[in-house]
């Protein structure tokens, strides 16, 4: 199935033409700041998936992974886009927020479980990582 997204006011827009590899809730305090508090909810698709455009604003900082990650957002209305690990080129970390609905995927996997708030829900049906999970592996 084909994905789409675009940002709140639709300047970035996005078609993903294969499945993800993980969907991924992240507790980590740096997604707790992008989310507002809340983890991030990321779907992982191979980088030559993804088609965007639009332009888009990044920052970059060193993850407590010890890797270089960089967050894309929408320079216009801020809506968080993708993000993408210096250890993982081959992937891009899609926001789920981003993607157009009905996408119908949903977290298989709590990351950084040890940074979450202590009145933070984690579903216990969820697969959880304390801190940073193997990588995930592609398709073929």
């Amino acid at each position: 199935m084909p994905y789409t997204g675009s940002c709140a006011c639709g300047a970035v827009t996005a078609t993903i033409a294969g499945e993800p590899v993980a969907v991924r809730q992240c507790w980590c305090r740096q997604c707790q700041r992008v989310a507002a508090g809340s983890p991030t909810t990321n779907a992982i698709f191979a980088t030559d998936d993804v088609e965007l455009s639009g332009t888009l604003t990044t920052t970059s900082y060193v993850a407590e992974s010890g890797n270089t990650l960089t967050q894309s957002f929408c320079g216009l209305c801020g809506t968080p886009v993708l993000a993408q690990s210096s250890a993982r080129p081959q992937f891009r970390t899609m926001r789920i927020g981003f993607l157009d609905q009905p996408h119908g995927l949903a977290p298989q996997v709590a990351i950084w479980t040890d940074d979450a708030p202590a009145w933070a829900h984690i579903d216990p049906a969820l697969e959880r990582f304390a801190r940073q999970p193997p990588a995930p592996v592609a398709r073929q």
